[in-house]
């Protein structure tokens, strides 16, 4: 589903819509580049903890 910019509030917090700069930008807290970002959701799904054990798992190697 879309954002719905015109409704505040954190119901889809949970996903990375890596098509958004801002959310980008704002998952940045990851602490990787956009394009480490874009790819770590590609592999492993939108779902932001998913990609947060996936990246933490690449920093491990």
């Amino acid at each position: 589903m879309a954002d719905d910019k015109t409704q505040p509030g954190g119901q889809d917090r949970a996903r990375i819509n890596i098509n958004e700069d801002y959310e980008v930008q704002d998952w940045s807290k990851f602490r990787v580049s956009p394009d480490t970002l874009k790819a770590a959701v590609r592999a492993v799904g939108t779902h932001a903890a998913t990609v947060e054990q996936h990246l933490k798992g690449q920093r491990r190697r």
